[in-house]
């Protein structure tokens, strides 16, 4: 079994299932899915990767970046999500400085938020040489 060829699905906690799954769908316009037999709610296209919010009750949360979806053009994405109630991150710290909730380096350009139930996610934007590699 080769695993590059499967479809992942990313977990994520959440507290309230009825704000998270308005969050995922209405701000960041995932398609919904379905139900697992657990409660939990899947969203993402047919065949692709899938999103599953898990209720939970100890309100636990990553600390770090839980999921990253790559985009192009991050900062009409950032405006466009900006526009939809979507609040984005700023950092000025020795090795991560944002302009307009930005942080660029020499490989990509990263834009951070908070979900509605405290997990830390990311648009990125992978730029030039390594873009290439990438996608080889």
């Amino acid at each position: 079994m080769n695993l590059a060829l499967t479809t992942a699905t990313t977990i994520l906690p959440v507290d309230d299932a009825a704000r998270a799954h308005g969050f995922y769908t209405e701000k960041l316009g995932l398609p919904h899915r379905g139900m697992t037999d657990d409660g939990s709610e899947l969203l993402g296209t047919d065949g692709g990767p899938m999103l599953q919010l898990m209720p939970v009750s100890d309100g636990k949360h990553s600390e770090h970046t839980a999921l990253s979806f790559e985009v192009r053009d991050i900062e009409r994405i950032v405006r466009d999500m900006e526009s939809k109630g979507v609040h984005f991150q700023d950092y000025d710290l020795p090795n991560l400085k944002t302009e307009n909730h930005i942080c660029t380096t020499d490989s990509e350009k990263c834009a951070w938020f908070m979900d509605t139930e405290h997990n830390i996610l990311c648009v990125h934007e992978t730029l030039g040489a390594a873009q290439v590699e990438y996608q080889l």
